[in-house]
């Protein structure tokens, strides 16, 4: 069972992929680099129902699924990291509990509305959760010295990135230009960090 488990991160970087692109295939005129991802599934929008279905809630549970294996697995093959991966395989639960809470409270259809209903907002500090969780699981790789050098070096430059099109993002929101497209860029490096991570932790 256990071996089957250890694939989940890998399914879930892929899936989160093929899930947004599938869900905007049925939101007319829908911009990768001008919208959210979040606005597949937000009030009002032609897939508010369908994006959570197939994004949010599957991959909450692959994200779960994965971080119960490395809390379970390296307990008992590898104890000499109990300690960095427990704390990455919470990180990683965590990062499932929150993708769970920003499907089932969508976000406003404006993103820029000045007066975000509480859906919005509980929606919004979930996403937060959800990007510190994803910094602090490849910052203890960085600082663990049970995980080969080149991991960490991998795990700093995501986090690097991540920060770089977060800054951009903000930006970009501000000037209402494209913000979707560094919203992309900046969890793109958390989702390959995770999928690299799933590769070493099969290997």
């Amino acid at each position: 069972m256990l071996d089957l488990l250890s694939y989940t991160g890998i399914v879930a970087s892929i899936w989160i992929v093929v899930g947004i692109y599938i869900a905007s295939l049925y939101y007319p005129n829908y911009s990768h680099a001008k919208q959210f991802c979040s606005e597949l599934g937000a009030f009002g929008s032609p897939t508010q129902k369908l994006s959570p279905a197939i994004n949010n809630y599957p991959l909450g549970f692959l994200f779960i699924l994965f971080g119960y294996y490395l809390i379970v697995a390296y307990s008992t093959l590898n104890p000499s990291s109990i300690t960095p991966t427990t704390i990455i395989g919470a990180m990683v639960i965590v990062h499932g509990l929150c993708t769970w809470v920003c499907g089932y409270f969508p976000m406003d259809a404006d993103p820029y509305t000045s007066k975000p209903t509480k859906s919005c907002k509980i929606h919004t500090w979930s996403g937060l959760v959800m990007l510190l969780s994803f910094i602090i699981a490849p910052a203890v790789v960085i600082f663990s010295s049970v995980y080969p050098i080149a991991l960490r070096l991998f795990s700093f430059n995501c986090i690097l990135g991540c920060f770089f099109f977060s800054y951009k993002l903000s930006g970009a929101l501000k000037a209402k230009t494209h913000p979707g497209l560094y919203q992309r860029l900046s969890y793109g490096f958390q989702i390959l960090w995770l999928f690299v991570y799933s590769l070493y932790s099969i290997g």
